[in-house]
């Protein structure tokens, strides 16, 4: 039995690609989510980035709370999607999904409610307090239960300042910060020291950084901040600001940290926020700052900051001075060398995860712009891509194509001096390989440069959406997603999105969020009101039977999930468009309690758990490492080690172990591991998990 045990875990080995070790991300649910569509019903649901390759799905429907009945006469196993045409419309009715895993079926998903007399749009409505204008929506998972939650800002522009709220997915209110007295400047170069989203500065992003399955809110505070159980922020200097970690559910400061002084002299620091992982394993929260000198030049400071669960750190901090660094208005954080580990990109530099410098793009003539993009634009072609364009550079550089990993230009396009101003792209020609690029200069094709029409037969160059029912790219600007015809070279409205409830947008021309926060693949797109009242969240109304597993667990994307700057189009790691590959599973493993997520996990065996056992630290470099392990009933768990020619190294009985969440810290030394790979695994009658293990 033992030998056979060791057999099945050295085929393990053959599942890992490389050597890294694995994110910890968002244990997500189904995110089951319907809207009516003329007369029928459109559903869609997730699939996670470890569900077993084979996974089917059944759906039912339960109408005015009668009994659920299930729609579909075989197991869905295209896109994770359903058009149900046999719905009485004029009841309330209930849509869930049960996974299927080798013929057996698991239990329910949670359920999404359509109300009766439902009107017919691709859109739902999350209501609000009453309050001032709305220029952002951040996402997390505040309360741990698998759903995106929101919190959204407030500010007032005659004198109130600036304010945060939260609220759960189905608009309950849970807490608001007010930024108080020196949010009031809200100036879009030099803000107050506590002022966020004004210009290119937000001040504020939302995720789970301690990997309890609930996302912190990241915020810079100053004196005078009032959080959200009532607590206030006090200190002498109205100057120096903090980076603050607060409690999703509560709103309450959790651990704060000085945000570097280098440049306090000149004043308070404007600021953005995205999330990394620079060490491959756990989110780092990445802040870039700038404040402007009697001059007119900038100061700017780039920092990296860790929270433990208790305490934050800084990280590294990295200050431009003198290096000639062109920087834009959003950051991308993304892996450009595939090793597992996060670079912080800007239009003109990129720093390794570290903090050092690992190129600058200024030595072939990129200045300042607004626009940059950087993803796999290019299937064909090693590594990521990245697509930048200018503003009035004095070389008459307009726009730019270079290789993300290297820094590399590939092509430039040349012309009078001016300000581009926008820069989009995205696979809209299934003609030529790879993505097309796109600004006021018209369509090229990324990787061959060879342009495709002029300006101005083109779609306005903002955001890049997935909509439809095709891998190719829709187009959003405006309060409006079109399509773009690329044998005709026109565009066609697909949806107007101010026809429903009044759907509103930010300025630029951009929605308060956008991203794939529900449903399948495709991508939601976040407005408000016009009173700002309520949030108008468009979804899909379109079948397809592509199958892609939530953009949410894809690292590159989600990192973009958490950036806003001047908000820019999100980008995956692999290629998604004309003639994609399937992409490969995601390097990933979920955080939080088995407990928070939906039941389907918990009815299979061990083995198909979405392989929830963890162990850290990994890489490891001492004697001790803590495993954790979902149980799904009362069992012997033996851990194991064993190294790549399936040899046991180790081998420690656990003992009877309850149902629940295992958690243990096991003294590894009597292995005597060398620095190297191995599969570390645990083990019961009904099946075993295993993982990489990195020892330093």
């Amino acid at each position: 039995m033992k030998k056979n045990l060791i057999l099945i875990t050295v085929c393990l080995l053959s599942l890992f690609t490389h050597a890294y070790a694995q994110r910890k991300m968002e244990r997500l649910n189904r995110g089951v989510v319907a809207v009516r569509s003329g007369s029928s019903v459109f559903i869609s649901w997730r699939l996670l980035g470890l569900d077993p390759s084979g996974i089917g799905f059944n759906i039912y429907r339960s109408a005015n709370g009668g009994a659920a009945v299930k729609l579909n006469s075989s197991v869905l196993t295209a896109g994770t999607n359903y058009t149900d045409n046999a719905a009485n419309l004029t009841q309330s009715n209930s849509y869930y999904v049960r996974p299927v895993v080798s013929g057996a079926e698991q239990a329910a998903s949670g359920a999404y409610t359509l109300a009766a007399n439902a009107a017919d749009k691709p859109c739902f409505i999350v209501p609000l307090r009453a309050g001032p204008q709305i220029h952002f929506v951040w996402v997390g998972d505040l309360d741990g239960d698998g759903e995106y939650d929101y919190v959204v800002d407030r500010l007032d522009w005659n004198g109130g300042g600036c304010k945060i709220e939260a609220y759960k997915r189905d608009g309950t209110f849970l807490w608001d910060v007010d930024y108080g007295p020196n949010s009031v400047n809200m100036d879009n170069i030099s803000p107050g020291s506590a002022a966020i989203d004004v210009g290119n500065w937000d001040g504020v992003t939302v995720y789970d950084l301690d990997g309890d399955g609930k996302s912190e809110v990241i915020t810079k505070i100053a004196n005078g901040v009032r959080f959200g159980d009532g607590g206030t922020w006090s200190n002498g200097s109205d100057t120096k600001q903090w980076l603050g970690i607060l409690n999703g559910q509560t709103g309450a400061l959790r651990s704060y940290v000085t945000i570097p002084q280098d440049y306090i002299s000149t004043g308070p620091l404007a600021c953005s926020f995205g999330i990394g992982y620079l060490d491959g394993v756990s989110p780092s929260v990445i802040g870039k700052f700038k404040n402007r000198n009697a001059d007119g030049s900038f100061n700017m400071m780039v920092c990296a900051f860790k929270f433990s669960g208790s305490n934050t750190t800084v990280q590294w901090k990295w200050l431009r001075g003198s290096t000639a660094a062109p920087d834009g208005h959003q950051i991308r954080i993304i892996d450009v060398d595939g090793n597992g580990t996060d670079e912080v990109c800007d239009i003109g530099y990129t720093l390794n995860s570290n903090g050092t410098l690992r190129y600058s793009l200024a030595g072939q003539g990129v200045v300042h712009g607004d626009r940059t993009q950087i993803g796999k634009l290019d299937p064909n072609r090693a590594g990521m891509q990245g697509y930048g364009v200018q503003q009035d550079n004095p070389s008459g550089l307009l726009e730019y194509y270079y290789d993300a990993n290297t820094g590399s230009i590939l092509w430039k396009h040349i012309g009078a001096v001016g300000d581009v101003g926008r820069g989009a792209a995205g696979d809209i020609d299934p003609r030529y390989n790879g993505w097309e690029v796109w600004s006021f200069q018209g369509i090229y094709n990324g990787p061959s440069n060879t342009k495709l029409t002029d300006e101005p037969t083109r779609p306005y160059p903002n955001l890049r959406l997935w909509w439809d029912g095709d891998v190719l790219a829709e187009n959003l600007h405006d309060e409006k997603i079109e399509k773009w015809n690329y044998s005709s070279s026109t565009v066609s409205r697909l949806v107007t999105m101010w026809n429903f409830d009044g759907g509103t947008g930010s300025d630029r021309n951009a929605p308060m969020f956008y991203g794939d926060i529900l449903g399948d693949w495709r991508e939601e797109v976040i407005l408000t009101s016009a009173d700002y009242s309520k949030l108008v969240v468009f979804t899909t109304n379109v079948p397809t039977n592509t199958r892609l597993y939530t953009l949410a667990h894809n690292p590159a994307y989600r990192n973009c999930m958490t950036i806003k700057g001047y908000m820019q189009s999100h980008l995956t790691d692999y290629y998604l468009g004309n003639g994609m590959a399937t992409p490969p599973t995601p390097n990933i493993t979920y955080t939080g309690s088995a407990a928070r997520m939906e039941n389907e996990a918990t009815t299979l065996p061990l083995t198909l758990i979405n392989n929830q056992f963890e162990i850290f630290p990994n890489p490891n470099n001492g004697a001790f490492v803590n495993i954790n392990v979902p149980v799904r009933e009362k069992a012997d768990l033996v851990f194991t080690i064993i190294n790549e020619q399936g040899q046991l190294l180790f081998e420690k009985k656990l003992g009877p172990v309850d149902a629940g969440d295992y958690s243990t810290r096991i003294n590894i030394s009597r292995a005597r591991l060398a620095a190297g790979n191995y599969i570390a695994s645990i083990r019961s009658k009904s099946g075993i998990q295993s993982k990489l293990f990195i020892k330093l």
